[in-house]
């Protein structure tokens, strides 16, 4: 029995109950404790070399969330996916994919120079002198803290957009300075996605398709027949569409896309199974950020395309074994904390597109954070009577503002 002279806990003003055990004594400060820490009380253990729990407060209004693991960059992060959504979604069945990323991009810088962080693009639009905004190295953010890494694609689907086709979708993901692998020059990688039910080392990037097939079918319960496998329609991969069919399994063709594609793999009832084949290497490494939080698993590598990009891709990553080795899901995106945003262009298994109606238009996002673990699914309905950052009329008017000044200045 709990001794009733003994002096009080350290988590509460009162002595112990003498009606209960030393153990459910234990339990219940433990919870008594648990409770203050989420509403940020600063709590000293009885236990010396324990650390104290500690949240910080904001003026007694509840925790602060002005540090890195206490903001979900990725809520604010949305707005720059919806911004490039909208605009982009302009441009839907007009039959023209470069007019299409363009207004994306234009949408997602106008609201990426207004998100609280000091960012560097990794994986962008492309090197400086080949893409005029978003590219490798350009800064965004306002410059305040935290320093991130930042991967964007302004609209991954552009030749579905333009014709009209189903999975287009705006990403972006930022994660600790570092984190993300950077392919440098190799524009793709081999890919397999595989469900979060499939242990990560019951598959491997080089088992024959039909092994991997009849792994994915028992982990998920079913027969060999109802496996759907995702892959994109190129000359390229007719072999492996071939052995997919030849073992059963189902097959899904996609003009373009793979990264909604992929992240079909963690959505239960997405009618996707897995995913393989060869992609873009930078939407492989988006891809990953956000398998890290949605829990499926990924394995890939660099495939050059020639000998001279293969001997370009050894200069930038220093050996022929790191572009040759198998990559997993933390080795193309790495670290603790990271943030992925989705907002879906055109309606797809994973996300809707953008529907306009009279007088504005609704879109259908997705954010996850790797350290929590939530996944957000968010309906947002934009006016466009209303000023807001996102207001693609908006941003218009503040465009031609900025220019004007600039003009002025130069004068």
């Amino acid at each position: 029995m709990a001794n009733c002279c003994a002096p009080p806990c350290s988590c509460h003003s009162h002595p112990c109950p003498h009606d209960i055990d030393d153990r459910q004594s234990s339990l219940a400060c433990k919870l008594r404790r648990q409770r203050q820490a989420s509403i940020g009380v600063h709590i000293q253990d009885s236990t010396p070399n324990e650390r104290p729990l500690h949240i910080p407060l904001t003026h007694g209004q509840g925790p602060s969330y002005d540090f890195f693991e206490g903001r979900n960059l990725a809520l604010e992060l949305v707005r720059v996916t919806e911004s490039a959504a909208l605009r982009c979604s302009q441009w839907y069945g007009r039959g023209d994919k470069i007019a299409a990323d363009q207004a994306a991009v234009d949408g997602m810088r106008a609201v990426l120079r207004h998100i609280k962080m000091k960012g560097t693009i990794v994986i962008g639009e492309g090197e400086k002198d080949e893409a005029p905004m978003l590219y490798n190295g350009e800064r965004v953010g306002d410059g305040s803290s935290p320093e991130v890494d930042v991967a964007v694609d302004p609209v991954d689907g552009t030749t579905m957009t333009a014709n009209g086709g189903p999975g287009a979708v705006s990403v972006i993901a930022v994660a600790e300075k570092g984190a993300m692998f950077n392919p440098g020059p190799v524009v793709y990688m081999e890919k397999l996605v595989v469900p979060e039910q499939v242990h990560a080392s019951h598959v491997h990037l080089d088992d024959p398709i039909s092994q991997t097939i009849r792994t994915v079918a028992v982990a998920k319960k079913k027969a060999v027949e109802d496996v759907v496998v995702c892959i994109l329609q190129r000359p390229r991969h007719e072999k492996i569409i071939n052995e997919v069919r030849a073992a059963g399994a189902r097959v899904k063709l996609i003009e373009d896309g793979d990264v909604a594609a992929s992240l079909a793999v963690s959505k239960h009832g997405s009618g996707v199974d897995m995913v393989v084949g060869t992609g873009g290497s930078p939407e492989g490494v988006i891809t990953a950020c956000a398998l890290r939080a949605l829990g499926a698993h990924m394995q890939a590598r660099l495939a050059p395309r020639d000998e001279e990009e293969r001997k370009a891709a050894i200069a930038f990553l220093g050996s022929a074994d790191r572009v040759d080795r198998v990559m997993h899901t933390a080795d193309l995106c790495g670290g603790k904390e990271l943030f992925f945003a989705a907002t879906g262009v055109t309606d797809g298994e994973f996300l809707r597109g953008v529907h306009f109606h009279m007088g504005g238009a609704s879109t259908h996002s997705m954010v996850v954070r790797n350290l929590s673990g939530t996944v957000r699914y968010m309906d947002t309905h934009h006016k466009w009577a209303k000023p807001s950052i996102t207001n693609p009329r908006f941003q218009q008017q503040a465009d031609i503002l900025m220019s004007n000044e600039g003009e002025e200045d130069d004068k």
